[in-house]
């Protein structure tokens, strides 16, 4: 049987930096003179901060010169980041770790699939980088989700089929990402929005070792 690797989505799957975006887009947003809400800040979900910006302006009907494009950019994640830098073990969403700690102790490949650019400060801020057999983040893909771009370079570098790949996701472009790619999708969230996963869970205190035994008995290409 072929090797199995897991892949996982950063933000809302393993932490919630979710809130330090949101925090760091409204202080821009009120800035440039407008209300940003936390039902737009929903457009975000696996959006890279470029296209964030560009919805962020499109929402406040702003135009802007490269040079300004450019200085928000740098502005919103210098914000986000001091938020960041507070970060703690405590910020880990539940169950994670466990989660973690099983697939290591049987030696299963593990990659993070983030549109994050921040993907390694985080997880070392939280003490779980040494998890993860490879980080494949914003800065080392040219295409955002749903494009499967991320997902297709961690299989890669795990060595591991794209159809023996296990994705956690969060938002729906990152579901349509893995699908794309053959990869089994598990959503962790709402099941109603992440309907196009294959299984959904609303958090990991939902999976247990008996799912993730099946999982890891899955044969491939295409475990699901």
């Amino acid at each position: 049987m072929d090797k199995i690797g897991f892949i996982f989505d950063l933000d809302g799957v393993i932490v919630d930096t979710a809130k330090y975006h949101y925090l760091a887009w409204k202080k821009l947003a009120n800035e440039l003179g407008f209300e940003f809400t936390k039902e737009q800040n929903e457009l975000f979900k696996g959006v890279s901060r470029k296209r964030c910006l560009e919805i962020l302006l499109d929402i406040g009907n702003i135009e802007a010169t490269q040079a300004q494009f450019d200085r928000w950019m740098v502005e919103k994640n210098e914000d986000y980041l001091a938020y960041i830098d507070q970060m703690d073990a405590t910020e880990i969403l539940p169950d994670v770790p466990r989660v973690l700690e099983f697939l290591q102790q049987r030696k299963v490949p593990i990659a993070l699939g983030s549109a994050s650019k921040n993907a390694k400060p985080i997880l070392e801020k939280v003490n779980l980088l040494s998890y993860f057999d490879s980080i494949v983040d914003g800065n080392s893909v040219t295409k955002a989700k749903p494009d499967p771009e991320v997902f297709l370079i961690a299989a890669k570098n795990l060595e591991v089929t794209p159809g023996c790949c296990i994705v956690f996701e969060d938002a729906v472009a990152g579901i349509q990402a893995a699908n794309s790619a053959n990869m089994t999708s598990i959503g962790i969230g709402d099941p109603n929005v992440l309907k196009e996963a294959n299984y959904n869970f609303k958090d990991f205190t939902e999976i247990n070792k008996d799912f993730l035994n099946l999982l890891l008995k899955g044969r491939c290409p295409n475990i699901r």
